[in-house]
């Protein structure tokens, strides 16, 4: 069960469960995982979409696009570039239509590294 702490964390969960299936499931998964993976993040809504913030910046959101649910970061996060690539891009956005253990690995790993 969620703890419901805040008008704003209960805005959030109420926009999850308004989601089409599978996309709740999903939803509600991203919000565990982000909020445990840095739980001095505050949740919010950033242009209609759940969204998490750091010092009023936000910097990283979910949202359904189409046939995908969409997690990304804003500019505002932290981002460090690997030395060993041969390019200059570096990930911000993830599509994913299912929440196993190794996608809860990797999202919180990217979120404990980009939200410090």
């Amino acid at each position: 069960m969620f703890n419901m702490g805040t008008d704003k964390e209960t805005k959030i969960l109420k926009k999850i469960a308004k989601m089409e299936k599978p996309y709740d499931a999903i939803g509600k998964k991203l919000h565990e995982t982000i909020t445990k993976a840095n739980p001095k993040l505050e949740a919010t809504t950033w242009y209609g979409a759940p969204a998490y913030t750091k010092n009023g910046d936000v910097l990283c959101f979910f949202r359904v696009d189409g046939k995908f649910m969409t997690f990304g970061l804003t500019e505002k996060a932290v981002f460090t570039p690997n030395e060993n690539d041969l390019h200059h891009l570096m990930a911000c956005a993830w599509f994913l239509t299912e929440f196993d253990t190794a996608t809860e690995e990797k999202i919180s790993d990217l979120v404990r590294r980009s939200t410090g």
